[in-house]
């Protein structure tokens, strides 16, 4: 394991594929651990699933994660049917993004939500800026400071408080978004959290610790 210039992890490889150490473990992303959420459709009843529906479905949806991170939420969303094109700034989260999609294709429970997904490395803001195709749902989940006590992150949750940087501005990621022309944009929030660039939603879906902010267009 190396380290660049401001002793930030990089990619570490080994026979099991790409890493990065964490507290001196490795840490690699595994989607199986969703099996249980997912078998016998209990992907349905997840809150970002009931936030992302359009007229009650998510069957056949093409929705964009702007922001994938580790990729549950939107591994939660194919898993109920939706077509999702993820885009991850960070490459070195992007790489464990890939790898952990590449080993769940391999896995029948998994499989298809798995094709129903694609990654791309780079801007999303870009992205939505140009985009050609229609879409239904943009989803945000962007990082920003003081999101959870570090008493409560999980390791993969500091993860990606120490390698990816929170959201510089948030107006241009909410007016990349609204560019794109979807239907809804769902941006998920902790739940006492401010809205996102002060967008009123025009409703919201609370849990107990996060919040989805639902805006139609």
């Amino acid at each position: 394991m190396k380290k660049n210039e401001a002793g930030m992890p990089v990619l570490y490889n080994d026979e099991r594929g790409p890493a990065i150490k964490v507290h001196g473990e490795l840490l690699r992303l595994d989607l199986s651990r969703t099996v249980r959420r997912v078998s016998g459709g209990g992907s349905r009843a997840e809150l970002v699933v009931k936030a992302c529906r359009i007229k009650g479905r998510t069957e056949g949806l093409l929705i964009i994660d702007a922001t994938a991170g580790f990729g549950e939420d939107s591994f939660m969303l194919a898993a109920a049917g939706a077509e999702v094109m993820m885009y991850e700034c960070e490459p070195l989260i992007a790489a464990l993004l890939r790898d952990a999609l590449c080993r769940a294709s391999q896995i029948h429970v998994l499989a298809d939500a798995s094709r129903r997904m694609t990654l791309t490395e780079g801007d999303s803001i870009e992205a939505m800026r140009t985009l050609k195709t229609a879409v239904d749902v943009i989803y945000l989940d962007p990082m920003f400071p003081k999101r959870r006590k570090s008493s409560l992150v999980k390791k993969k949750l500091q993860v990606i408080q120490m390698i990816e940087k929170p959201c510089e501005n948030e107006a241009l990621l909410l007016d990349a978004a609204k560019a794109a022309g979807p239907k809804k944009i769902v941006i998920k929030r902790p739940v006492r959290g401010a809205f996102m660039a002060g967008a009123k939603p025009t409703y919201s879906i609370h849990g107990k610790t996060v919040r989805f902010d639902c805006i139609v267009l």
